[in-house]
């Protein structure tokens, strides 16, 4: 209760001095103005493209794809070999909560499977259900099949960076830690004699990644949240629809994720450790009902889908457009080789960093292969994502309003509320974990960065983004570029260490317990 009269005593003088029409739109303006030339520069080198077979492809996709293929090859496939150990790490099979196997206190804040909740909630989002009909309605049911392999391949990647995350990070005074690709590449590089290259990394890295959290993080998701709510103004009330109404709607979420956010990591995880869960079961068994409705389609939309990857149909110039759609939007909902989920996960309790490397494959797998897949499915068998017009949220509206009728748009803005809301909170402990290791990690700065976030949780709600997007992503996926280097530099330590644990579970010196 302290926590929301403290917010509302932040934001309620925000509402007031809002509310005024004029303010609105001269503050849209202003930001636009300000902006968009940063937003087109930015997107311009970061996803800058080179063309191959007709097609363009954003050199930063490339960056991400080789990478996830060589952590893929050189860790010896451990997205495969490795998965069934990462559930019984996540069941608690390997180790002893909250203790070493000397009774003395083990590193971290959070389970195995709070960490990894915490990480889901940050890729599992709008992408899942946006980004995927965008990628069918550009590169057709075939990118469905290259976004599978995508994810499959992100696994590996997303090994490495997380193994790195608790392996060098830092152990605070009072008892909290962090991690994350600033604390392994300026740490890593170290050494290895190249301090200065690795200091320079580490920063980049958390400037893009402040960036990203106040933008894709929290105002693009906000914004695209209550777009969605807006659909249901029939329900509400048309308050909804007006610039009160969405100031409002940013006041209230903005309250909610500082309640969740004002308690840390710990606050996150016990929030993400029950939403996640309930959010996957929704939109999961949702699609699952869609497709028993249409279940003598699913072999047809499978054939599709292979068709369509495989070029039985559409000659080379069809399958690379449904590879490069398939693998942009994976790379864009799972984030692997980005580094942002290495920063969740180094708060477990573990003093074994493989263990939670190996938690956080499963991450990918259940993002990409599970829920972008049946999303996929969905927009397949349905038929809606042959619809001319139609994209993005309204494809996979339209999806589920075939089947449920009017509760379809009810339960899609019940997923996308709650997906856009776990993104945020997880977002923001990555915002505010970079913004710890630039600016400190005392009290004092911590609360600064919560503040701005939730003020930008009520700019994003109130503002039109469509010129920001660009440097949204942009600002995300900068951070690929030193996380990239990192992983390349570091593999072989991580090589070696993967080794030497599974010879470890082998020999029978790490045993189960009961």
């Amino acid at each position: 209760m302290k926590r929301v009269l403290f917010l509302l005593i932040i934001f309620l003088p925000l509402f007031s001095f809002a509310q005024e029409k004029t303010t609105l739109r001269k503050v849209n303006e202003a930001i636009v103005n300000t902006f968009t030339p940063v937003s087109d520069t930015v997107t311009y080198y970061f996803f800058y493209e080179v063309p191959f077979l007709g097609f363009s492809i954003p050199l930063i996709l490339i960056w991400l794809v080789v990478g996830a293929l060589f952590c893929t090859v050189y860790m010896k496939f451990v997205n495969i070999r490795g998965f069934k150990h990462a559930i019984n790490i996540v069941r608690g099979k390997y180790d002893f909560p909250g203790k070493k196997k000397d009774g003395s206190a083990v590193t971290g804040q959070v389970s195995h499977f709070q960490a990894l909740t915490a990480a889901l909630s940050g890729t599992i989002g709008l992408g899942n259900i946006t980004g995927v009909a965008v990628a069918i309605a550009i590169g057709g049911p075939g990118a469905t099949f290259w976004m599978i392999i995508a994810g499959i391949l992100g696994m590996s990647s997303k090994f490495v960076e997380c193994t790195l995350g608790v392996k060098y990070r830092n152990e605070n005074a009072n008892g909290s830690v962090s991690g994350g690709p600033m604390y392994y590449l300026s740490k890593g590089f170290s050494n290895r004699g190249m301090a200065g290259l690795g200091k320079i990394l580490a920063v980049f890295f958390a400037i893009m990644c402040v960036g990203g959290s106040l933008s894709g993080g929290n105002m693009f998701q906000v914004n695209q949240a209550r777009v969605q709510f807006q659909s249901l103004s029939g329900i509400f009330g048309s308050f909804w629809q007006t610039e009160d109404g969405a100031l409002l709607f940013g006041v209230i979420i903005a309250v909610l994720t500082g309640v969740v956010i004002i308690g840390g990591i710990k606050s996150i995880a016990r929030v993400t450790d029950k939403l996640v869960p309930f959010m996957c079961a929704l939109y999961v068994i949702s699609a699952l009902i869609i497709l028993g409705f249409f279940y003598d389609k699913i072999p047809s939309a499978f054939k599709l889908i292979f068709n369509g990857a495989l070029n039985f149909e559409a000659g080379i110039g069809g399958a690379v457009g449904a590879m490069i759609q398939g693998f942009k939007r994976a790379a864009f909902s799972n984030e692997a080789g980005i580094g942002s989920a290495a920063i969740a996960h180094s708060a477990v309790k573990t003093d074994e960093p493989v263990t939670e490397g190996l938690v956080s494959l499963l991450e990918p797998f259940i993002d990409t292969v599970v829920i972008c897949t049946m999303t996929a499915l969905v927009l397949v068998v349905t038929g809606t994502y042959n619809h001319q017009g139609v994209q993005g949220v309204e494809m996979t509206a339209e999806a589920f309003h075939s089947v449920f009728g009017y509760l379809g748009n009810i339960i899609l803005t019940i997923a996308v509320l709650l997906f856009a809301f776990a993104t945020m909170i997880t977002w923001s402990y990555y915002g505010l974990k970079s913004w710890g290791y630039l600016f400190g990690e005392n009290i004092y700065m911590k609360n600064l960065y919560k503040i701005i976030f939730c003020a930008f949780v009520v700019v994003g709600s109130v503002l039109s983004l469509d010129n920001l997007v660009g440097l949204s992503d942009a600002l995300i996926f900068a951070m690929a570029i030193p996380n990239m280097i990192g992983l390349y530099v570091m593999a072989p330590e991580i090589k070696r260490d993967l080794t030497i644990f599974l010879a470890r579970i082998k020999s029978g010196e790490i045993k189960p317990y009961k």
